[in-house]
């Protein structure tokens, strides 16, 4: 094979909720979806759990995740990049 292959990996953009297990960030994911009857649109979130190797990612900031190998039995995304940083107060 000399063809260079792309990763089809799926990337999601949220924010860091909790920072407190070790290599590991929790990130909150909103969508915006319209409901089928009512055509409202409503906002839905999921938590997922991504590698952060170096533990460089702080509550409140926002990241981009990208999926990967099951790395147990909760965690199969890590992060990629940082896209905004959390403000300070």
């Amino acid at each position: 094979m000399t063809e260079t292959q792309t990763s089809r990996a799926r990337t999601l953009i949220g924010k860091v909720v909790s920072d407190k297990r070790n290599k590991t960030v929790t990130v909150l994911v909103e969508r915006r979806v319209k409901h089928d009857l009512y055509s409202k649109i409503m906002i839905r979130s999921s938590k997922y759990h991504a590698h952060d190797e170096n533990n460089e990612y702080q509550v409140g900031d926002v990241i981009e995740i990208s999926e990967s190998r099951p790395m147990s039995k909760t965690k199969a995304w890590v992060a990629t990049r940082l896209i905004e940083k959390a403000a300070l107060i």
